[in-house]
């Protein structure tokens, strides 16, 4: 799913993955009730949230700075799983 962050509210993505039934892997918050999360802590001990892409202006020089970062190991476990 591809997500755009307008804000930085407190568990935005968390919160409107939750309203469309697509709760986030490893949030002991608002999926903690699920059968299969127990199961997921053998694979992550956290919520399986990655950022590839980042990209702002620059406050000073208003030039677009981009940062990427590779997937991690444990979110690619889940991804074979």
């Amino acid at each position: 799913m591809h997500i755009i962050l307008h804000t930085g509210r407190t568990h935005q993505i968390r919160v409107h993955f939750a309203y469309y039934g697509h709760i986030l892997l490893g949030d002991d918050i608002y999926a903690k009730d699920l059968d299969f999360e127990e199961d997921i802590r053998k694979y992550i001990k956290r919520q399986a949230l990655h950022a590839f892409r980042v990209s702002f202006n620059h406050p000073i020089t208003n030039k677009k700075i981009v940062a990427k970062a590779k997937v991690p190991d444990d979110i690619n476990q889940i991804i074979k799983q």
